[in-house]
């Protein structure tokens, strides 16, 4: 069940989503008509790279080939120098990218009948891409099935709605609502607020269902028409796919209502910035039991392990889980995103949180990555803390049960600060890949540049004429 803006339960009729062979695609989209197929695949940033063709061509042959430079591109469209990271040779050579039918769902906002199907990534030797964000995932993913556990975990996502700003001088504002006014205070969990944008949930909600896509619960954060959408648990990878899509399908229906969906970690400068909460847990693949707890119900060693990979680990993956220079601003002093590595107790000034449970719920909740990142990145990156922390038998700090929120900072502050402690983890890297590591450090550097060509408006403000 899902709950709808209005706070009404309602239910969803999931639409089938998902085959298993191209012979099952092509029933499956001649039976709702199909003409064209977008063929995707998520780049370094989360963004959707790939190629849209009529559905004949695609079923001659659904091998579809993109660069290898697809998986370099700075967000905004620069490369990094490709020295040391890609051999001269092939440094232009094309990727092979395979259908992975079972994310085939619908494109309920195309004008005419469309599918998407996300693609993985192989070099021509049939070996996978270890730089494509779905390859780092399963990767991490892989290293827990040898130990005989499956990760389990639930992303909650924020974002914004803003009026359509197209001069990106000036500061974004929030939209009018049905009552032909903006909102200026702060409204956490109003239903009356978000009942103020009703028609465009109802779209994301309709193109949900036609995608497969099942939201949890729907909220109002606290800042001005800050949203919250909450997933339901299950497998990393099939979560990381819907955060992908669920990107995609708010941005498209926002702009059919004249609004921007944005994910900017901070896109307004007076209000909450916007996180990617990730909710962890491990299970027995031979026996389905949540290895975080014992037979009697209580914490198990493993947990607290868990919990310990968090608070060693991830200062070095920093620059996954706050990708950008906007990221940093969120990352503030009495505010409520984290800014430390502590941990409590249903404690939401802490950056590792455990909710109230039962015991074969029992889980972690990462708050400190951004709703700017990529999903894939940021779900293999705290999994990859935690996995380190249980093959470590690492031991965490006792819970923090006051407030965090003027706390010493324990993460970096900057985004070269991030890259760095990225770039110097051997251990990190064994599980993330070498490759992989060095070409995202690389990547964000060439990004750090971009961003220091840029004069800001408080340079102006306060260097101008007094300097």
């Amino acid at each position: 069940m899902a709950k709808r803006s209005k706070g009404a339960q309602k239910a969803q009729v999931t639409a089938p989503r998902g085959v298993t062979s191209l012979t099952e695609a092509k029933a499956w989209m001649a039976g709702r008509g199909i003409t064209e197929i977008e063929c995707t695949v998520p780049d370094l940033a989360g963004v959707a790279r790939g190629k849209i063709m009529p559905a004949s061509k695609f079923f001659s042959s659904p091998v579809m080939n993109l660069p290898l430079s697809v998986f370099f591109q700075t967000i905004s469209g620069e490369y990094p120098d490709y020295e040391g990271l890609v051999d001269s040779v092939v440094a232009d050579s094309d990727l092979v990218m395979e259908p992975d039918f079972s994310t085939l769902c619908s494109v309920p906002w195309a004008q005419d009948p469309t599918a998407q199907v996300i693609h993985d990534a192989y070099h021509r030797d049939g070996r996978p891409v270890e730089l494509a964000p779905r390859q780092v995932l399963r990767h991490v993913i892989s290293l827990y099935e040898k130990k005989g556990w499956k990760p389990v975990v639930a992303p909650e996502i924020e974002f914004y709605l803003v009026e359509p700003n197209t001069d990106p001088d000036y500061p974004l504002k929030p939209p009018v609502g049905r009552s032909g006014r903006p909102e200026i205070g702060r409204q956490s969990y109003s239903i009356q607020a978000v009942n103020e944008f009703d028609a465009l949930f109802e779209d994301i909600y309709d193109y949900s269902e036609a995608q497969g896509l099942e939201i949890d619960t729907l909220i109002h954060e606290d800042g001005a028409a800050q949203m919250e959408i909450n997933l339901r648990h299950g497998d990393p990878l099939t979560l990381a796919d819907q955060v992908f899509l669920f990107k995609r399908t708010i941005r498209e229906a926002a702009l059919a209502h004249k609004i921007y969906a944005t994910f900017m970690a901070k896109p307004i400068a007076n209000e909450p910035g916007s996180a990617m909460h990730i909710h962890q847990s491990v299970v027995s693949a031979q026996t389905g039991r949540n290895i975080f707890s014992d037979e009697d119900g209580d914490p198990t060693p493993e947990f607290f392990s868990f919990i310990a990979g968090h608070q060693k680990y991830l200062p070095s993956v920093m620059c996954i889980m706050a990708p950008y220079v906007n990221s940093y601003r969120r990352l503030t002093r009495d505010s409520m995103a984290p800014i430390n590595l502590q941990w409590g107790y249903d404690n939401r000034t802490a950056g590792l949180r455990v909710p109230p449970s039962t015991p074969e719920a029992r889980r972690l909740e990462n708050r400190v990555p951004s709703s700017d990142a990529n999903p894939y990145l940021v779900i293999a990156a705290s999994l990859a803390c935690g996995y380190l922390g249980l093959t470590e038998n690492l031991r965490a700090t006792d819970p923090l049960e006051g407030d965090a929120k003027n706390l010493d900072f324990d993460l970096p502050r900057g985004l070269l600060e991030a890259v760095a402690a990225f770039s110097d983890n051997e251990a990190l890297a064994e599980v993330l890949g070498h490759r992989f590591v060095a070409a995202y450090a690389a990547v964000k550097q060439a990004e750090f540049e971009t961003f220091m060509r840029v004069i800001s408006p408080w340079e102006r403000e306060y260097l101008l004429l007094n300097v």
